[in-house]
């Protein structure tokens, strides 16, 4: 017999159909009448028959036909939202789907798998675990690294040897010693106290990363997980079966225990989940769709499932991929500023650089020399002003590898330490099946990666600080030699007035939050953790900065694209012409003023999927390889050459250059 679970009012029920021939109106009103069963209000309806709804898919949102049948229409268990008339501005109502749904409407079930171990995870195998490109299977190395470590948990409970949180209570309660035949209840009552967090959910993409981390670390052997429930973990990551995660209430130590502890809860069944296929669901509903069972836990489990640093880490490893993947891009968009206010080359001269020899300057300096002109790629717009007066540049031109360059050894450094901790073992008490025992310590601090994402936060504004300035110097004419704001019949036409405003407001909301989280700190549990990371609010911030930092610089490149337009019919080199035509595929360009804000996005859209890079790193990695002898080693921080091995992107002929 076919069932549906539906929606309504946040709530969730499973409604049973004998006959495939009733309507989808049917399952509303049906739907409707079992909400209002148990309702002391009659839920607020004179009567089910007055109600007026919509129905609609869980999945895309798609709107049904309240006459199609039930048969033609959905599939057996789909889930469904019924949306009562007057409802959708309620401040009760939740929708069942997440912030940027139509990016999840077009998931794919992934065939490739990732093997896992615990110990060779790298950050952009984390970050395409989010992006839902790979399944999950354990080595045969780690399973018998988690059954060991599960065989001394079971020989402590069987000797009834007194161990923190696996025969005693938690934080103040370590003292207090649980009956043996509580134990479980121990760990269940864990998980369901410790969901406590506020605020917005995780999207699916971050919450797959935090389960796929979390996954990673107990397949390192050392949290006393038993296999089967790792299993069930995993069958759950497979599914694409999601937790509802607040992204508030960690403070970093012990560990993030709040956004881990709702993880756990949706595993168990309680809570909410997301999925492809039903939206935001009750759990146990959404484990039941997808043939899974609610986790059991066992002793030691719950805090198994919530000790670690994996929400600080797992949102760390996007903001460093974002943040090298915007470092990249900025050398591009600033070299584009540089023609346009017909720069000089000069600055990037190899010797200048070679005698204060900081890696990422010096591969900044490179890169810029790779895209300007040159005996490869002549430019039409630099040979216009050859003879000028003007003896050196202002310093947001000039100075670009010095700054650009702190940037990407800024990004190396953290990269570092993220690389370190996505791979590390953060419980307590640690489990050291070759030793036979259990020992607590401190690996649940989150300071590591605290520190770290403040620091990167730090490093990467500066790139929109620069940017900034450099929007400022296309926009004003007496620096510019362009229209003011880059339009025609200003006054009439405002042109980029208020972008550059917004620019502005960017760059002064980064500088409160480059303020670093981790100087502060507040003792909680009766101080027994006395001393916290604020490695949550760090992680959190470093990605609105760098979100911030890639909206300028899309500023910068709308700007700077709208000023060729003044410079034509001169043409600037090859690599920066594609950059152009890269630009113009997208927005159209600025005539007369018209609606801004979707051009913004649409830049904005190019750098966040590296379309700028793929253009021009072809160009740049060619100008290497003629360049650079093989003997002489590239700098660490020239991430172009791994990028680029990784696209399969192809270099130009020579007849392109």
């Amino acid at each position: 017999m076919p069932r549906y679970t539906v929606h309504v009012r946040g709530e969730w029920l499973a409604v049973p159909c004998r006959d495939a021939q009733l309507t989808v109106g049917w399952l509303g009103r049906e739907a409707i009448r079992r909400y209002v069963k148990n309702k002391p209000d009659n839920g607020g309806f004179d009567s089910v028959d007055s109600v007026n709804f919509l129905v609609r898919r869980c999945k895309g949102l798609g709107l049904l036909d309240p006459e199609d049948t039930l048969e033609l229409a959905l599939e057996d268990n789909e889930f469904i939202e019924v949306v009562i008339e007057g409802d959708a501005m309620s401040p009760d109502f939740i929708p069942s789907q997440p912030e940027g749904v139509y990016l999840y409407s077009k998931y794919r079930e992934p065939a490739k798998y990732i093997d896992i171990d615990g110990d060779n995870l790298t950050p952009e195998d984390l970050v395409n675990l989010g992006k839902g490109r790979y399944k999950i299977k354990l080595t045969p190395t780690a399973e018998k690294k988690v059954q060991k470590s599960r065989e001394v948990i079971d020989s402590i409970i069987k000797e009834k040897t007194v161990v923190y949180g696996i025969t005693t209570g938690f934080g103040k309660f370590a003292r207090t010693v649980i009956p043996i035949n509580k134990l479980e209840e121990l760990q269940f009552n864990l998980v369901r106290s410790h969901s406590s967090g506020v605020g917005k959910p995780l999207t699916p993409e971050r919450c797959r990363m935090l389960l796929a981390l979390r996954i990673n670390v107990l397949a390192k052997g050392y949290s006393g997980i038993s296999l089967e429930t790792l299993r069930q973990v995993i069958e759950a990551f497979n599914a694409s079966c999601l937790p509802y995660v607040p992204e508030k209430g960690t403070v970093g130590a012990s560990g993030d225990l709040a956004p881990l502890s709702h993880l756990a809860l949706g595993l168990i069944g309680e809570g909410k989940m997301w999925s492809p296929k039903s939206g935001w669901a009750d759990a146990k509903y959404v484990l039941q769709a997808h043939g899974l069972k609610p986790v059991v836990l066992k002793p030691k489990e719950g805090l198994a499932l919530i000790n670690g640093t994996q929400m600080i880490t797992s949102l760390g490893c996007e903001a460093v991929q974002r943040a090298s993947a915007i470092a990249r891009q900025a050398d591009i968009v600033a070299a584009l500023t540089l023609e346009v206010l017909k720069g000089t080359t000069k600055a990037f001269d190899t010797d200048i650089h070679a005698v204060r020899p900081h890696r990422g300057q010096i591969e900044v300096a490179f890169r810029f020399r790779s895209l300007l002109d040159s005996d490869h790629h002549p430019s039409e717009i630099a040979e216009s002003h050859r003879f000028c007066d003007r003896v050196q540049d202002a310093y947001t031109l000039r100075c670009c590898p010095q700054v650009h360059g702190v940037v990407n050894d800024t990004i190396a450094f953290v990269k570092n330490i993220i690389a370190t901790e996505i791979n590390s073992a953060t419980d307590n008490p640690m489990v050291f099946a070759s030793r036979g025992e259990t020992i607590s310590g401190g690996n649940f601090h989150g300071e590591y990666p605290a520190k770290a994402l403040d620091y990167l936060a730090i490093g990467v504004h500066e790139l929109a600080a620069i940017s900034e300035r450099r929007i400022e110097r296309l926009c004003n004419p007496s620096l510019s030699e362009l229209p003011a704001f880059l339009v025609a019949e200003g006054g009439l036409n405002s042109g980029f007035m208020i972008a550059h405003c917004t620019a502005a407001a960017l760059v002064s909301e980064n500088k409160a939050l480059c303020h670093p989280s981790s100087v502060d700190s507040l003792s909680t549990s009766a101080a027994t953790e006395d001393h916290v990371s604020m490695g949550g609010w760090a992680a959190r911030k470093s990605l609105r900065v760098i979100e911030h930092v890639e909206q300028v610089l899309a500023i910068e490149l709308l700007a700077a694209c709208q000023g060729i337009e003044f410079l034509r019919p001169l043409k600037t080199t090859t690599p920066l012409e594609k950059v152009y035509d890269l630009v113009r595929s997208v927005v159209r360009p600025w005539m007369k003023d018209r609606f801004m804000a979707p051009d913004i996005e649409a830049a904005h859209r190019l750098l966040l999927e590296e379309k700028v890079w793929e253009v021009a790193s072809p160009y740049i990695e060619k100008y290497r390889l003629e360049h650079i002898p093989e003997s002489r080693p590239i700098s660490p921080t020239a991430f172009s050459l791994e990028f680029l091995h990784k696209k399969s992107t192809k270099l130009p002929e020579s007849d392109d250059l």
